[in-house]
C-alpha cells in the first residue's frame, strides 16, 4: 500500500488540514487525492490552489490510501461511508473530523473491521496552530494512534482524549476560534464607534490576541493570574472587567460552551 492520502470531502475544513500537510512537507501533493459528494467547482479550486489531484470516482480515490480522512458534515457521513465502504480494507486507517460522530457509529456505518480513529481540528490548521483533540475506536492501535498525532501535529497541536470528552473538547477548540473572531468584531466596532479608524483597530486587536495568545502559551502563568496582572485598583483594565461581570461575560461564555457541546451530541444522535 502506498503512502496516499484520500480526503473524502472537500470543504473548508479538508482545505485547511490539506494546507497544513502540504505546507509540513507530511506528503506530497502526488500522495494526496480528493473528492466530494458532487460539487466538482469545489475539486477543480483544491487542484487549483494546491495542485493535488481530484477524482470523481470513489472507487478509485481511496482504494490504495493508507488514509482515508472523513471530511464531511455529520449529517453527511452516512452517506459518504457508504460511498466508499466496499472499496476499503482492514490495512487502511479511517480518520473522522465529523462533529458529535463517535467511532463507534462510524464503525456501525462501515460495517466491517476497519481502524477509525475520531478527531477535531480546527480551521486554524490553515496557519498550522490547529489544537486538535484525537480519540481512537476500539479497533485503532497505537500505532494507529501515532500515525494520527503525527498528522495532526503538522497543523498545530494534537493531544489524546477520552472520547466522552469530544463533545467538549469541540465545544471549546473546534468551535472556538469563531468566539474570538466574534469578540474581536466587536471589540473593533467599540473602538471605531469611540473614534478610531477601521485599520487601525484592526492591526491593534490582531496583534493584541496574538500576544495573549503567546503569553498564555510561554508564560507559565494560568490566565486568572495573566489577567490579574494587568489589572490595577481602580483602573482602566478593571473598570472594562467590571462592566463585563454587569453584563454576566462568565455566565454568557459558559453558556455558549454548554450550548455548543449540547449541539455536539445532538448531531451525533441524528
Amino acid at each position: 500500500m502506498t503512502k496516499k492520502m484520500a480526503f473524502v470531502g472537500a470543504g473548508s475544513m479538508a482545505e485547511s488540514i490539506l494546507s497544513g500537510i502540504l505546507a509540513s512537507g507530511f506528503l506530497a501533493k502526488e500522495d494526496i487525492l480528493v473528492t466530494n459528494k458532487s460539487d466538482f467547482e469545489r475539486l477543480e479550486h483544491l487542484e487549483r490552489q494546491y495542485q493535488i489531484q481530484y477524482v470523481e470516482d470513489k472507487q478509485e480515490t481511496v482504494t490504495d490510501a493508507r488514509i482515508v480522512l472523513l471530511a464531511v458534515k455529520p449529517y453527511d457521513m452516512e452517506t459518504a461511508i457508504a460511498s466508499i465502504r466496499d472499496y476499503l480494507n482492514t490495512d487502511q486507517l479511517l480518520i473522522s473530523v465529523a462533529a458529535g460522530v463517535s467511532t463507534d457509529t462510524i464503525s456501525e456505518m462501515l460495517g466491517r473491521e476497519i481502524p477509525v480513529i475520531r478527531a477535531m481540528p480546527n480551521t486554524s490548521a490553515a496557519a498550522g496552530e490547529s489544537a486538535t483533540a484525537v480519540t481512537r475506536g476500539r479497533l485503532a492501535t497505537e500505532e494507529h494512534l501515532h500515525t494520527a498525532l503525527e498528522l495532526f501535529r503538522t497543523i498545530g497541536t494534537a493531544t489524546e482524549v477520552a472520547e466522552e470528552d469530544m463533545h467538549t473538547v469541540t465545544a471549546i477548540a473546534g468551535s472556538g476560534p469563531a468566539y474570538v473572531y466574534y469578540l474581536v468584531e466587536v471589540m473593533e466596532e467599540a473602538a471605531v464607534a469611540a473614534g478610531l479608524d477601521k485599520q487601525t483597530a484592526h492591526e491593534l486587536l490582531i496583534q493584541t490576541i496574538a500576544g495573549a495568545g503567546e503569553m498564555l502559551k510561554s508564560s507559565g502563568l494560568d490566565p486568572a493570574q495573566l489577567r490579574k496582572n494587568i489589572t490595577s485598583p481602580g483602573g482602566t483594565t478593571q473598570a472594562g472587567l467590571e462592566a463585563l461581570d454587569e453584563g454576566e461575560f462568565q455566565k454568557t461564555v459558559m453558556g455558549c460552551v454548554e450550548t455548543a457541546r449540547e449541539r455536539s451530541i445532538e448531531l451525533g444522535k441524528k
